[in-house]
């Protein structure tokens, strides 16, 4: 559709998704994190033309109490079912993974290596193609995800600035 032909060009909404959450858009949405050792799991539906994402902390939790989508195993899980119980299938599912960076300066232990394998490990063990990853290293990401369009951008960032974490601040 374009204006030419009387109709309004779709225009995505903004979504910035936090630590811990899980976003599916059932409109088209520009799904924005900002990523450190975290990671972040986009599923895209071919067939559907809808994407989601989820952006979590740790690799995974074996305790029911905590069992939140602050957990690689929980939040990637949960994403997968949540397109499956809006009628997608599992064949039509492609996946973009991002982030599980590593400074050994905030950190000794590699939590982003280990984010990353349990991504893998789920989407793969559901069939489920990755179709592109931008992982490890020591660079944070700041990631933007077109969930009607399955385009992804990945800005490569030397330091997380507290202005880029949303609320965001003034000086950006």
């Amino acid at each position: 559709m374009t204006e030419e032909d009387g109709q309004k060009a779709l225009v995505p909404a903004n979504y910035f998704l936090d630590q811990g959450y899980i976003y599916y858009a059932d409109e088209p949405t520009v799904i924005s994190a900002v990523l450190g050792s975290c990671l972040s799991v986009c599923l895209y539906d071919r067939d559907k033309k809808v994407g989601g994402m989820n952006h979590f902390l740790f690799p995974e939790t074996n305790n029911h109490e905590e069992s939140t989508a602050r957990y690689g195993n929980v939040a990637t899980l949960a994403l997968i079912r949540m397109f499956l119980e809006r009628g997608s299938s599992k064949k039509n599912l492609t996946a973009h993974v991002i982030g599980g960076a590593h400074n050994s300066e905030i950190s000794p232990e590699n939590i982003g290596r280990r984010n990353i394998a349990v991504a893998r490990k789920i989407i793969i063990s559901h069939g489920i193609k990755i179709v592109s990853e931008d992982v490890g290293g020591a660079m944070g990401r700041k990631v933007a995800y077109n969930t009607s369009t399955n385009e992804l951008a990945v800005m490569k960032v030397e330091k997380l600035r507290k202005s880029d974490w949303h609320p965001y601040e003034d000086k950006r």
